[in-house]
């Protein structure tokens, strides 16, 4: 798994990359990628990425009236089902590092008519530009794993969240049972880029993601990350076979 030594080194595309230039990496990667985004996430999950984000929306809990913050919110997928759920009276934010991510989210939510209660801020998830207890439900979808110091950027997120509000991390985990191990292992360094070469000429950016999802922490590991900055009653979903997982954890 991804991991921080007294070097400051961030192992990460099997290289030693200093933590400090992670951040420039993961933003060149996503300009790059930004712009068919939304197509080849349908393309590289057969569209079962929208299941997973149901899902979440159905765990979430997120009522009327609501206030929501969406981290690494990309094109907006559950930024607007959560708009549609709280309301005029709530409010959603979407939040992004990445400009042409969020400009591209904000383009197509617009669009789809989704005005009035969502607002969009680019932000670092490890120092978010929020009050304290101010949020009912912080979610991050298959972010987490591009964020260099991921405790950070967790502290942040039980900071921001009030009393009684939820955590809701959806991310690529471990596959549960070998043989789908394999297939999957297969599939994300052997296809998965060359898809990214025929549908956006863009081999490097998809080869890095696979990388970026072999790297991040199993389940078990997520849970006790979450348990470790505050998070309680902390639980679990393997979603497709545990290729994807959905941590849910609570501020008390």
């Amino acid at each position: 798994m991804m991991r921080d030594d007294v070097s400051g080194t961030n192992h990460l595309d099997y290289k030693d990359i200093a933590a400090v230039k992670k951040t420039e990496k993961v933003a060149q990667v996503f300009h790059s990628v930004a712009e068919k985004y939304d197509l080849m996430n349908d393309i590289m999950s057969f569209g079962i990425h929208r299941l997973w984000k149901r899902f979440t929306i159905d765990c979430s809990g997120v009522r009327h009236g609501q206030k929501i913050l969406d981290i690494a919110g990309g094109t907006g997928d559950l930024a607007f089902k959560f708009s549609r759920i709280v309301g005029e009276q709530g409010e959603v934010i979407l939040t992004d590092i990445n400009y042409s991510m969020l400009d591209i989210g904000r383009n197509k939510l617009r669009n789809k008519g989704a005005i009035g209660n969502i607002y969009y801020i680019q932000a670092d998830a490890e120092e978010l530009p929020f009050p304290d207890n101010y949020f009912s439900c912080v979610s991050i979808a298959f972010g987490l794993r591009n964020i260099t110091n991921q405790n950070k950027a967790l502290s942040s997120m039980y900071r921001v969240l009030h009393p009684g509000g939820r955590l809701l991390v959806l991310e690529f985990s471990r596959p549960s049972c070998e043989p789908l191990k394999s297939a999957y292992n297969f599939y994300s360094f052997y296809v998965l880029p060359k898809i990214g070469q025929l549908v956006s000429n863009n081999y490097e950016s998809y080869l890095y993601l696979a990388e970026s999802i072999r790297l991040h922490p199993d389940q078990e590991t997520m849970k006790s990350m979450i348990k470790q900055v505050g998070f309680e009653n902390i639980e679990y979903f393997n979603l497709t076979g545990g290729i994807v997982s959905l941590h849910r954890g609570y501020k008390f």
